[in-house]
């Protein structure tokens, strides 16, 4: 195999494998979802085959479907169990089985298009080139097409087909057509694998002078993003090109370029590996500790038992003392109640105090070092980082305050001393309020601040818990944001719910991160890559307020993205 030919066969086999993978994204698993809500069928192996579908447990999909296709014989309801089955066996890479279940779907089934590209892409796979292009052609002619903002991989799909038959005139006019729509969308990795094949086309037939500009714009454009196999990709590709033109110093400047990608690459699965390992530990001791529970509440009900029957033999021994009885368990239900009030007040208390001094001692242990720096400083006339220091010292007696404002919120709700009264108002006002108190934070590190909240939308909610909520998501952005980031508020209306959101272009966070966020879970959090040490008070704090206004908070995050704090509230 020469070197344009290993140059073509690394560019191809991975951005048709991406093109493959890409054509199923979550907006397919939610309209799905909705599809399959719609349908309230409530027979058991259905409900598991869509949940585990979902959840893309793809073995436990297969199981579940078998075993439901015995039991319903409702044409709509086998389309989805077959779909589901086939969607399955090509995630696990088993072909036959994919190809012959999905023949059973029938062509009015509303993901009938998906089906299609899925063949189109195992054909591709497999090398049947000419049965691929009739595939994405029926992709093409269907009605979902001219909506798809990712039609242009269908496109680009069949031009891959017609160059492996080696029609690189066709195989060109629609990998044009697919670049022209990856650029409208501004579709960066669809794009730089564009860049690439058009590139090998031109290459494949020695035309190495229109082919090497595209490899260049294609190594130009994946600096600009984050992922590491298509930086390793191109600069491979380029050290290839570099090589085929004997400047061997500029080749192997990109070895070296593609050599640190690919280590990147290792490192991030060894940390994938850690944190699984890490999930599967506390997995491991969270069972550890419903067994405990459960000993111990076996023992409660045994305790609780015998009391009972102490207290019958005891009814029947003191039936002359009746009244003497009832005065003496009125008594004793008075003292339990005191007693339990006080447990939860002695609760309170010290999550409280283990919650404050833990971060107090932390900030003030901070501020100590900080202060430390800051006169020596002084001493030594270094006057330039002083700014800085001083900043820094601004920035943890703002963390401080927080913290304290925050338990002092969080203990008048525990307490149940929190007053609510639920009024309309209108979230844009609000916004526009607690936003106007965080503009000199938003100047400090030059973050840029939008409020597009539809004007008017009302919402019915107490309007000072809405706002400790707004203020800790601001201050969660804020921290976390880069100077010159963004942070945006917006709202939409969907099936009678207001939906706000409030998101960043700061750090973000893994799905392990969020997923612990949003579990009821001990108040102690370290956040990740930050020197601060936070509890995921305000967090907990934002949800319990935001429950007690009959809304839902969820959270998305992508690391070195940004993230999405949303609030769910009924329309009035």
């Amino acid at each position: 195999m020469n070197l344009k030919q290993t140059l073509f066969y690394i560019t191809f086999l991975f951005f048709c494998t991406q093109t493959f993978s890409q054509g199923n994204k979550n907006n397919q698993f939610d309209q799905f979802e909705k599809q399959i809500n719609q349908l309230q069928v409530k027979e058991v192996n259905f409900l598991k085959s869509s949940q585990f579908f979902l959840k893309k447990n793809w073995d436990s999909v297969i199981v579940s479907t078998s075993k439901a296709l015995l039991v319903h014989n409702n044409k709509d309801i086998l389309n989805y169990l077959n779909y589901m089955r086939g969607y399955s066996f090509m995630k696990k890479k088993i072909y036959t089985e994919t190809i012959n279940t999905y023949q059973k779907v029938d062509s009015t089934f509303p993901f009938y298009y998906h089906i299609l590209k899925n063949l189109g892409g195992i054909s591709l796979e497999q090398e049947a080139y000419q049965k691929a292009i009739l595939y994405f052609e029926r992709v093409r002619k269907s009605n979902f097409f001219s909506k798809n903002i990712h039609k242009s991989s269908v496109i680009h799909d069949i031009g891959i087909a017609y160059f492996h038959l080696s029609n690189y005139t066709k195989a060109t006019e629609y990998l044009n057509k697919a670049l022209q729509l990856q650029e409208e969308n501004k579709d960066t990795i669809r794009l730089i694998g564009s860049y690439m094949d058009i590139a090998n086309v031109y290459y494949e037939q020695y035309k190495d002078n229109i082919a090497i500009p595209f490899f260049k714009k294609a190594y130009d454009l994946s600096k600009k993003t984050n992922n590491f196999e298509v930086k390793r990709k191109a600069s491979l590709n380029m050290a290839i090109v570099e090589e085929n033109r004997k400047d061997l110093a500029k080749s192997l400047i990109y070895r070296k370029e593609y050599e640190k990608w690919k280590d990147a690459i290792n490192n991030q699965q060894n940390i994938w590996n850690i944190a699984q390992f890490e999930k599967k530990l506390a997995l491991s001791e969270k069972e550890k500790q419903i067994n405990i529970l459960e000993a111990e509440n076996r023992l409660k009900s045994s305790q609780r038992n015998n009391l009972i029957i102490s207290s019958l033999f005891l009814v029947l021994l003191l039936v002359l003392g009746s009244v003497f009885y009832i005065q003496k368990s009125k008594s004793h239900q008075i003292i339990n109640s005191q007693k339990k009030e006080l447990t939860l007040l002695n609760k309170t208390k010290d999550k409280l105090f283990s919650v404050v001094s833990h971060d107090l001692r932390s900030s003030v242990n901070l501020m100590q070092q900080s202060n430390s720096k800051l006169l020596k400083n002084i001493e030594n006339e270094n006057y330039e980082t002083l700014n800085r220091i001083a900043s820094k010292n601004v920035s943890i007696a703002r963390s401080t305050y927080n913290l304290l404002e925050n338990s002092l919120n969080w203990a008048t709700l525990q307490t149940e001393q929190l007053y609510f009264h639920m009024e309309q108002v209108d979230l844009y006002q609000i916004v526009q309020q607690v936003a106007y108190n965080y503009q000199p934070l938003f100047d400090h590190k030059k973050i840029y601040f939008s409020n597009k909240i539809i004007q008017p939308s009302f919402i019915t909610v107490d309007i000072d818990s809405l706002k400790i909520i707004i203020r800790n998501v601001l201050d969660n952005a804020i921290k976390f944001t880069p100077h010159k980031g963004i942070i945006t508020c917006t709202s939409y209306l969907f099936q009678n719910n207001i939906y706000f959101i409030i998101e960043d272009t700061g750090i973000g966070m893994d799905n392990t991160t969020v997923a612990n966020l949003l579990k009821e879970t001990p108040l102690l959090h370290k956040k990740k890559n930050q020197q601060e040490i936070g509890t995921g008070l305000g967090i907990q704090l934002c949800k319990t307020l935001t429950a007690k206004n009959n809304a839902s908070f969820h959270i998305e995050s992508k690391v070195n993205i940004g993230t999405k704090i949303i609030l769910k509230f009924p329309k009035p």
